[in-house]
């Protein structure tokens, strides 16, 4: 009698055959985000990628130099300014003060900058701060709006949200957000002084005639830099993400009205639709896969920060560019690509 071939192997064949037709689907983007970054058609790409799930990295790549009259290779541990993305830092700041009592959102920021004497101190709530509602575009100017009524993004919000955590603490913001990261093991994130700014790689400014300048240091005035100065690198705002959006630096009241919504915005990595913008952090839940997020660009200083998270599979994309770009329109060219490569593996489903 002939031996029949066992159903069993050919079972197990198909299934291994599946699963790695299924694998190669979900890292599909690897390829691309590689074959991506090596093309300069559209501009050069300069910086580090890092995405990760659930606290495992799933991609990660250095690509050019730190200091590029030296020609030397960045690393995915180098400190980046991350520009905007500094706003979620700060807004965590203020809502840890706020789990504290020390700070109420909806109350007027008279009480917590009193040597503010502008009639709209009485008016302008530390939550219009925070969403960038207050209408705020000049110290010395009345609110371009009525107040709360419509949206417009400004780092003055930022800059006296941390005046208020100084107020409430009384410490200085350098040393709370320095409490912050160290807490959190952060470890090359870090407020930029005199001390530590050698330490940032070299930034690099595209004029619009595309001749370049290098820049070596931090040039974000001091009292921005809670707004648009805060350093780190892709590895630290992963271990970020993961805490803030996994109920490790604030309560789940707390975090729930930090990414809740009551006005809109549209920015061009996001698409075309206005999303939701919530306290220091945008939230799109436009389409079928929700995403928080933030960008950053100071052309002068010479960066560019893109950082986004998926609630539903604990995903990070998170891309630190060393180059910045006056032309808008391929200012954020990788950022946006990167993100529709990934969106559209599989991935995240």
């Amino acid at each position: 009698m002939k031996n029949k071939l066992p159903f069993l192997p050919i079972a197990l064949l198909l299934f291994f055959v599946s699963n790695q037709t299924i694998f190669a689907q979900k890292d599909n983007y690897s390829a691309k985000i590689d074959s991506l970054i090596k093309t300069n058609s559209v501009r050069p790409f300069n910086g580090t990628i890092l995405v990760s799930q659930k606290g495992k990295i799933k991609y990660s790549k250095a690509y050019g130099y730190s200091d590029f009259a030296k020609k030397t290779p960045l690393k995915l541990d180098d400190p980046f300014v991350i520009l905007s993305n500094s706003k979620q830092i700060t807004a965590v700041l203020i809502l840890q003060e706020v789990e504290k009592g020390k700070i109420v959102l909806i109350t007027p920021i008279k009480k917590y900058l009193p040597n503010l004497k502008q009639p709209w101190t009485s008016t302008v709530t530390v939550e219009n701060l925070l969403n960038h509602t207050s209408g705020i575009v000049d110290l010395d100017k009345p609110t371009i709006f009525p107040v709360g009524s419509q949206f417009k993004y400004s780092d003055l919000n930022y800059i006296l949200l941390a005046q208020i955590i100084e107020r409430v603490t009384n410490k200085t913001y350098e040393s709370v957000v320095t409490e912050l990261f160290k807490k959190n093991y952060m470890r090359d994130s870090f407020f930029p002084n005199d001390s530590n700014k050698d330490e940032v790689v070299n930034g690099r400014h595209f004029s619009k005639d595309n001749t370049t300048k290098e820049i070596k240091g931090v040039i974000v005035p001091k009292e921005r830099i809670p707004a648009a100065g805060l350093v780190s690198t892709v590895e630290d705002l992963a271990i970020w993400n993961n805490l803030l959006h996994n109920g490790k630096l604030l309560n789940v009241g707390t975090y729930g009205r930090m990414t809740t919504y009551t006005i809109t915005n549209q920015h061009s990595v996001f698409g075309d639709k206005e999303i939701g913008y919530g306290y220091g952090i945008r939230i799109n839940d436009e389409s079928k896969i929700k995403e928080f997020g933030h960008t950053g660009i100071v052309p002068d200083q010479g960066f560019t920060s893109v950082n986004l998270y998926y609630p539903k599979t604990q995903t990070s994309i998170i891309i630190l560019e060393n180059q910045a770009f006056d032309n808008l329109d391929i200012a954020y060219y990788f950022e946006s690509e990167i993100r529709k490569i990934v969106l559209n593996s599989g991935l995240l489903d």
